[in-house]
């Protein structure tokens, strides 16, 4: 009798556990569902209404999303009688926190970094960056790595807490970018014609600002006298970047070859600018510089 009883007891222990661990399923996945169809549509139409930068509104997105999560098991683990779960989960929490915090230091870093992009208005997807060595469109960005498409049409996943250590420069933050093109010339050639004759063809050319005024300068002397172009356009991406620079210097080319001023003098060294981008000379700046934008 007495074994009996024990089975009786153990059966209405199991019982009453199952019974809590429907519930809890059933809350979780009501609460889920109210969060998935409800919450998380009106959190994107208000970022929406208010005109929330797209790296910053998916990134809020995501934190409601696992938000929704949180609270659902939170719910159904009070109303399911399982709140001592949460008491021993929070000490488990804090326990793994120590353990992990020093074996995955790293991971921690570009999560903060990746915080830290996320909400920096000067970094977006679809931006022009360039840093170290290497450039491309930021495709994504989440809260451990950025994920950037190169102009070879290559993904280069980068670790936020990279981008967040390196000098990152973004070509398209503002409204207009400067191009710029070098050539150099004789010294026995009128060299006020040669800047004239820089400056008049990119007035003509439509993509090219008038303001600010296109100017050329001297900058270096070497084996010929060398000359930089610059001139500013609008609305920048890389793909109009590379084609305006590529037929300005095509129209210079024959500009230069209509009167007679030889292209063909060995190239000394250029001084370096805050210009955008790689300074080609007039004969190299059609070499495949005009990836997509």
């Amino acid at each position: 009798m007495p074994v009996l009883t024990r089975l009786e007891e153990l059966l209405a222990a199991y019982l009453s556990l199952l019974d809590n661990v429907a519930t809890f399923l059933l809350t979780f996945a009501l609460v889920y569902v109210i969060g998935r169809i409800v919450v998380r549509p009106l959190v994107s139409a208000a970022l929406g209404v208010r005109d929330t930068e797209r790296t910053l509104k998916e990134g809020l997105e995501g934190v409601v999303a696992i938000g929704v999560v949180t609270i659902a098991v939170v719910v159904g683990l009070s109303i399911a009688g399982l709140g001592f779960v949460l008491e021993r989960a929070a000490i488990l929490v804090a326990a793994l926190t120590v353990a992990l915090g020093f074996a995955a230091q790293n991971v921690v870093g570009n999560f903060v970094s990746g915080a830290f992009i996320v909400t920096d208005p000067s970094f977006s997807i679809g931006d022009w960056i360039r840093w170290d060595d290497q450039e491309g469109i930021i495709e994504d960005i989440s809260f451990r790595s950025t994920r950037v498409r190169t102009f070879d049409n290559e993904i280069v996943t980068v670790p936020n807490s990279e981008l967040t250590a390196s000098a990152v420069t973004n070509a398209v933050l503002e409204d207009r970018l400067r191009v710029r093109v070098s050539v150099a010339v004789s010294y026995d050639d009128d060299l006020d014609a040669v800047t004239r004759l820089l400056t008049d063809a990119a007035a003509d050319h439509p993509d090219i600002l008038a303001e600010p005024e296109p100017t050329a300068r001297i900058v270096g002397l070497g084996d010929g006298v060398q000359i930089v172009a610059l001139c500013w356009i609008a609305d920048p991406d890389r793909g109009t970047y590379g084609r305006v620079r590529s037929e300005y210097a095509r129209e210079i080319v024959a500009r230069l070859e209509r009167e007679g001023i030889d292209l063909g003098t060995a190239q000394g060294p250029v001084a370096p600018s805050a210009g955008a981008g790689p300074s080609p000379t007039a004969r190299a700046v059609d070499g495949g510089d005009g990836g997509q934008g």
